[in-house]
């Protein structure tokens, strides 16, 4: 008898002390969960105030942009009227001398200043501003050069579940989006020039590093590339890409595994 009440002793201490276990293992989980919406929230909070603070700073013009009629741009010729964007950039490079672009997509939330630092980690946690931010910023891979466009030049940023930076990118997936004309041309303005690329693929991909080469050494190679990225695109855009064009690509994530790419090709300049 006294085995038994002794066993039983012991097993009400074990579910006690189990019963604690889970208790301090929820309790930590919710206070885990607390602190990590805590900061999320705080990173969207500030990121959305130094947005609405660069926008309000910062002077951009629509310059009347008419139909090309040469042949080689013939392909654009449904497009309507295009007016490149045209960005004051005084003000950003004060803020942050790091500062080369600025970048629209339409029908997304992109509408951004592309910030360039000499590796591809810094702007994944640091905004605008170079504070301390894991919603991070829209930056240009570290390899490219602005002045001299490579033929193919990187931009990435974090997807974020608000929407925020490359959030909205997931939305180019849909074919509302994608079947509309009026999106397929991407903005991007520099301190030396204003720029129209059309977009001629987009799809979602398990993360790999072959579509962010940005150095070809034969034309071979470029010519591979470009037919690589033109048929993972999971709508046909007829305007395939020339061993003459120069190259946009936007990345993202998708999820842990995937990323969201689009690509586009230089169509229209304009000098500054």
């Amino acid at each position: 008898m006294r085995k038994r009440k002794i066993k039983k002793r012991l097993e009400k201490r074990k579910k006690h002390l189990f019963l604690k276990f889970t208790i301090i293992i929820s309790s930590l989980s919710i206070i885990y969960s607390g602190i990590y919406i805590f900061l999320w929230t705080k990173d969207n909070y500030n990121t959305n105030k130094e947005l609405i603070d660069i926008k309000n700073n910062t002077p951009i013009t629509k310059i009347h942009s008419e139909k090309e009629k040469e042949k080689s741009f013939n392909p654009y010729k449904d497009f309507p009227t295009i007016n490149y964007l045209e960005v004051d950039f005084s003000n950003l490079i004060e803020k942050n001398p790091e500062t080369v672009a600025w970048i629209v997509v339409n029908n997304t939330n992109i509408n951004y200043p592309v910030v360039q630092h000499n590796d591809n980690k810094y702007y994944l946690n640091h905004s605008f501003n170079k504070q301390k931010n894991d919603a991070g910023w829209i930056f240009m891979d570290y390899r490219n050069n602005i002045k001299n466009m490579e033929k193919n030049t990187i931009i990435y940023a974090h997807g974020r579940q608000d929407g925020s930076m490359f959030g909205n990118l997931k939305n180019t997936l849909k074919d509302k989006w994608y079947k509309n004309t009026n999106n397929h041309i991407i903005n991007l303005s520099t301190k030396h020039e204003n720029m129209l690329w059309q977009i001629f693929s987009i799809y979602k991909i398990k993360t790999t590093n072959d579509y962010i080469q940005t150095d070809f050494q034969e034309e071979t190679s470029f010519n591979n590339f470009l037919t690589t990225i033109t048929n993972r695109s999971i709508y046909n855009f007829k305007t395939p890409p020339k061993k003459t064009d120069n190259i946009l690509t936007l990345s993202t994530c998708y999820n842990e595994k995937e990323k969201v790419v689009i690509h586009a090709k230089l169509i229209k300049t304009k000098q500054r």
